[in-house]
């Protein structure tokens, strides 16, 4: 212990003499453990936030998508063929298994006329298990219910966007707004979700009964996509084939013919989303880690030059019976310690970057400790790399042409 204390109190008081130069030394890898950090720790708090977004989308999200139609054998693209109806949907209800909940989803639009003002907005036909599936809380009044949707009444809720717009400062419950020519009793609002994935409003929609929006905004014949949940994260694919199945079944799809419909699942989006933050993170990470190996040349070219100015202290250690062990650990200690030493500022350098960024800007970056202990340690390995060819021809010098050496 004693003797490893004498030696790191020489490494420092080597490091001391010459400061600055040991300070520009290391600002290789002072600079490449900050960068490491940071730009992890950035991809670490994107991966979040998508996380966070994808979570607000719904709770084991199962949606299904209309298919394609083709005309000369060219396709038209994604829901060009829509033949989903409520028909479908009671099937899914009465026949599936594996879903926890099942709602519709009538898609229409138009301006929105309420409290003296005007906006236009997208308008959700829903069940009331759209709110457990979607994520969706109330933050005043009350959802609407299944008899609700039964009787077509001509209800609806207001997302935040849609209710400061409409209604800054005043409570919409109760209120009546129209929705391009149909009258509509607002029953309560919306809890604020923000932002979707794809940089969306999701606070800007009204949602209303399927069967109202379908018959008294659409007049379509069909509605345009299906939501579920499944009834655990693990038996989603399962819940997912079982409503293919049944759904082929309800279109009359024979055996061998292509789906007319499209399944997709959250954990799909999840995945994706979440690799393309990964690769990132690791392109970032390893664009950092290169001011690693630079400032490790540096630090074994500024011993190199601590070697041949030392030739003659070297000498006479040599000559007072010091072995050439001795003297390489001494100079790897001192490459090793420089090495630390700069770790030690990058890190509390990617510390300040990061809690600055998040303070002045959007981003939410998180620093991960095992990237910390990761970037620390290597900055330890590069000491150890680069310093052990200077510690070894320092160790390997001739002690006569050492003493000589002027």
């Amino acid at each position: 212990m004693l003797q490893l204390k004498n030696l790191l109190k020489v490494a420092f008081k080597s490091i001391h003499k010459n400061g600055l130069r040991s300070l520009l030394t290391s600002l290789g890898i002072i600079i490449g453990v900050g960068a490491v950090i940071v730009m992890v720790a950035i991809g670490e708090g994107s991966q979040a936030q998508i996380q966070n977004q994808i979570a607000s989308l719904g709770t084991n999200l199962i949606i299904v998508f209309p298919g394609a139609s083709r005309s000369g054998g060219i396709s038209r693209g994604a829901g060009s063929f829509n033949r989903f109806t409520f028909a479908d949907v009671e099937k899914l209800q009465r026949e599936a298994t594996l879903l926890s909940a099942l709602s519709p989803v009538v898609r229409s639009g138009g301006q929105i006329i309420g409290g003296g003002k005007n906006w236009s907005s997208t308008v959700y036909g829903v069940s009331p298990e759209y709110m457990t599936i979607r994520n969706w809380q109330i933050e005043r009044g009350e959802f609407f219910t299944e008899r609700d949707v039964r009787s077509q009444r001509k209800v609806a809720l207001l997302g935040k966007t849609i209710a400061d717009e409409l209604f800054a400062g005043q409570d919409p419950v109760g209120e009546k707004i129209r929705i391009r020519d149909t009258p509509f009793t607002v029953i309560g609002t919306l809890k604020a979700k923000g932002q979707s994935g794809m940089g969306q409003d999701q606070d800007d929609v009204v949602l209303a009964p399927a069967t109202t929006v379908f018959y008294h905004l659409k007049g379509g014949r069909n509605i345009d996509m299906i939501n579920a949940s499944s009834i655990a994260t693990n038996r989603m694919v399962e819940a997912q084939e079982e409503m293919r199945v049944l759904l082929r079944e309800a279109h009359r799809i024979e055996p061998g013919d292509d789906d007319d419909f499209s399944i997709r699942n959250q954990a799909e989006i999840t995945d994706a989303a979440s690799e393309t933050s990964r690769v990132m993170t690791l392109l970032l990470g390893s664009i950092a880690g290169v001011s690693l190996i630079v400032g490790g040349i540096g630090i074994m070219n500024i011993m190199l030059v601590s070697v041949t100015e030392r030739t003659r202290e070297i000498g006479i250690r040599l000559a007072v019976g010091a072995r050439s062990s001795d003297v390489l650990i001494q100079f790897l200690a001192e490459a090793i310690v420089l090495s630390l030493i700069g770790g030690i500022i990058g890190i509390l350098l990617a510390a300040g970057v990061v809690f600055a960024l998040n303070k002045l800007t959007d981003l939410n970056a998180l620093i991960n400790p095992g990237i910390v202990f990761l970037a620390f340690f290597f900055s330890g390995a590069v000491g150890v790399f680069f310093g052990f060819y200077p510690a070894r021809k320092a160790a390997g010098l001739n002690p006569i042409d050492a003493l000589r050496y002027e």
